[in-house]
């Protein structure tokens, strides 16, 4: 008999999938660039093909092998695919890997984590799209670099906090999150890595948490809505539905989406205090 508390996670995953395909009509799990767009929901599409195209000036030239590591849904990897690379993906999540061997039915995918799946290369990029922060620093760069074939290169386009971010204060309730950047680089100078191209868009992806809190909040407002009906008129139920969360989700998790749905902490502003979104290409140094 099943049992144990809800996985909120694999949950969200599922529910982020279908809200983005819902909206965009793609399934990308990936933040937007917002630079000259308004940040609604209805711009959502346009700002995550910005960020698409912005991610993708990074590749080096010519028909790669690309190692796609933490692969989302397989949108990325459809459209390199499209572009005339071959792709192999990594991605932990059961639901993520049938759902990029639906969307990009020609790569190859491996469930499993980075730091344990079992690919050999050699790879002419290795990508990080909002997966490196996940990683620790002691596997990612060491086994990416590996990887790689001569003349290769390392994508990722993450969150990165900053030394002197609010995040410190409370690191497990401030938005954002990653490696510390001044930890980031001095990682990949101990691999021998050269950052050979960076940019900072911090500013430009920050509205994407103003888009993502707006959609919390309206759901709070029915959330908020049900439970004052249920309290006037229902007591016995709304205590019994009380109960089952409590027990299924825990106090702590309970709490945290209740944060989430009517919540104001969440905001660009507040994200850009904490973090750095970079884009960059590392390579190996010259011997």
């Amino acid at each position: 008999m099943a049992s144990g508390r809800i996985d909120t996670r694999a949950v969200g995953l599922e529910a982020g999938c279908a809200l983005a395909k819902w909206l965009t009509g793609k399934e990308h799990m990936h933040y937007g660039l917002w630079a000259g767009l308004d940040p609604v929901a209805a711009n959502l599409g346009a700002a995550q093909e910005a960020y698409s195209q912005r991610l993708f000036a990074l590749l080096p030239e010519g028909r790669l092998r690309i190692l796609d590591i933490g692969g989302g849904a397989g949108e990325t990897a459809k459209r390199l695919i499209a572009m005339g690379h071959s792709v192999e993906i990594v991605v932990p999540s059961a639901f993520l890997a049938a759902r990029c061997r639906v969307n990009a039915p020609e790569a190859v995918v491996h469930e499993a984590m980075f730091e344990e799946a079992r690919v050999t290369g050699p790879f002419d990029l290795c990508l990080f799209s909002e997966s490196f922060q996940y990683i620790p620093l002691t596997e990612s760069l060491p086994r990416a670099k590996a990887l790689l074939a001569p003349g290769g290169a390392i994508v990722i386009g993450d969150c990165f906090r900053r030394l002197d971010g609010d995040w410190l204060k409370n690191p497990h309730r401030t938005v954002g999150g990653g490696h510390v950047v001044e930890k980031f680089q001095e990682a990949a100078a101990r691999e021998g890595l050269v950052i050979e191209a960076e940019e900072d868009v911090t500013d430009q992806v920050a509205p994407s948490i103003d888009v993502e809190q707006a959609f919390f909040n309206v759901l709070g407002v029915g959330v908020a809505g049900m439970d004052r009906e249920l309290r006037a008129k229902r007591p016995w139920l709304r205590g019994l539905v009380v109960g089952v969360l409590g027990r299924v989700m825990g106090a702590r998790r309970r709490a945290s989406l209740m944060r989430r749905l009517t919540g104001d902490e969440r905001t660009g502003e507040a994200f850009r205090r904490s973090n750095r979104y970079l884009l960059m290409r590392l390579r190996p140094a010259s011997v």
